[in-house]
């Protein structure tokens, strides 16, 4: 099954910024044994009606990085088949602002994670090399290029800035 996307829904992924931010992170944050990274996974919200957070999206949501805590991400099929949404919300969603987004977009889908039960959710900007780590949606803190480090308490991860946005 192919995902259809319009025109501007194109151009709000893929770039090589926002390519090289989810590759960094993914790697960085797929060391940590504690946890199961994934990128690009749809997500079931059909639980909850995603237009009040001003979404498009009718029954799914798809960050750009997901993680579990591995004990409780173990694979939700037999061997060999494949599941199209994950049921399970992750612990931790990571959305990585493109070009063609606003931060605007980005907060609604936030809103609508944090009424799945998602822990934390980080927006990566990678024009002004910035993460802001949300423990709620309207609890956060930035770190930007003066930090060294991006601290999320609620997931207990400690990740080096250099690490990060290493152009």
């Amino acid at each position: 099954m192919l995902l259809e996307l319009d025109e501007e829904e194109r151009y709000t992924m893929g770039s090589f910024n926002h390519s090289l931010a989810q590759s960094q992170l993914t790697a960085l944050l797929s060391n940590d044994k504690r946890f199961r990274t994934l990128v690009e996974l749809s997500l079931d919200a059909s639980q909850i009606d995603l237009s009040q957070f001003g979404l498009k999206a009718k029954d799914e949501l798809i960050p750009d990085i997901c993680i579990y805590d591995k004990e409780k991400a173990s694979r939700p099929t037999e061997k060999g088949r494949d599941l199209m949404k994950m049921p399970q919300m992750p612990s931790l969603v990571i959305e990585i602002l493109s070009p063609k987004q606003t931060i605007n977009e980005i907060q609604g889908k936030f809103d609508a994670f944090f009424a799945l039960g998602v822990k934390s959710c980080w927006l990566v900007v990678p024009a002004t090399e910035s993460i802001t780590v949300y423990s709620a949606p309207n609890d956060f803190k930035t770190f930007g290029t003066e930090a060294t480090e991006i601290i999320d308490t609620r997931m207990d991860i400690h990740l080096s800035m250099e690490n990060i946005f290493e152009w």
